[in-house]
């Protein structure tokens, strides 16, 4: 069964402290987040001076990637449920003295994004939201023509043995992750909404990069 936002919070919470030691664990089973996450902002196509938005930013893990793209002249909106995720993004702002960087406490499906922006991005995260779809029709709605909306996260892959996917899924529960999340395709709601550009997987069909593009 799906966590509840309530869950997910109290989750985040325990973990925030370490988190990213945590998330670099998967590196041990073959699993390169940091390497997805580089592709991933890497088909936003940001520019110098853009306004890019991450759904459920947590510690920041994507701050220097997206500030290598829009530099200190653009802007980078970072939104998470859970105050202790953001204590920490504000600690490495802090420490990398970033200033073009805003943190918003909000639950993704009720975050107001700001009339235009340039970007919208959220690397496993979106779909631990109920209302995911949502989130990414009014991410969608708010681009500037030209520009891209990308998703990264997990799914179920296609061609796994049941035994193996069940396995997965207690791997990736430290981080929320229930096997009836499989029923959530945020990929099916950004071609929805945009015109899709790319549909890229990863570690054997179970990881995907979707990205969409504001026509």
């Amino acid at each position: 069964m799906a966590l509840t936002k309530k869950r997910i919070a109290e989750l985040y919470q325990k973990r925030a402290g370490f988190y990213d030691f945590s998330a670099n664990l998967y590196y041990l089973i073959g699993i390169r987040e940091f390497a997805y996450r580089r592709i991933a902002v890497g088909t936003l196509n940001l520019e110098k001076g853009d306004t890019v938005v991450e759904i459920g930013c947590g510690t920041g893990l994507n701050f220097g990637l997206l500030r290598d793209s829009v530099g200190s002249e653009g802007k980078i909106i970072g939104v998470d449920l859970t105050p202790e995720m953001l204590s920490a993004a504000g600690r490495r702002i802090a420490h990398n003295q970033w200033t073009n960087i805003e943190l918003v406490q909000c639950d993704a499906g009720a975050y107001a994004f700001p009339e235009s922006v340039d970007g919208v991005i959220s690397t496993f995260a979106i779909t631990l939201v109920e209302a995911y779809d949502q989130v990414i029709r009014r991410g969608s709605a708010v681009l500037t023509p030209g520009k891209r909306l990308a998703v990264l996260d997990f799914k179920l892959p296609a061609n796994w043995p049941m035994w193996l996917i069940r396995f997965f899924v207690i791997i990736t529960r430290p981080f929320g992750v229930t096997l009836d999340l499989g029923d959530r395709h945020p990929w099916e709601s950004v071609e929805r909404y945009l015109d899709l550009k790319e549909l890229k997987s990863f570690y054997f069909g179970s990881i995907y990069i979707a990205s969409g593009e504001k026509q």
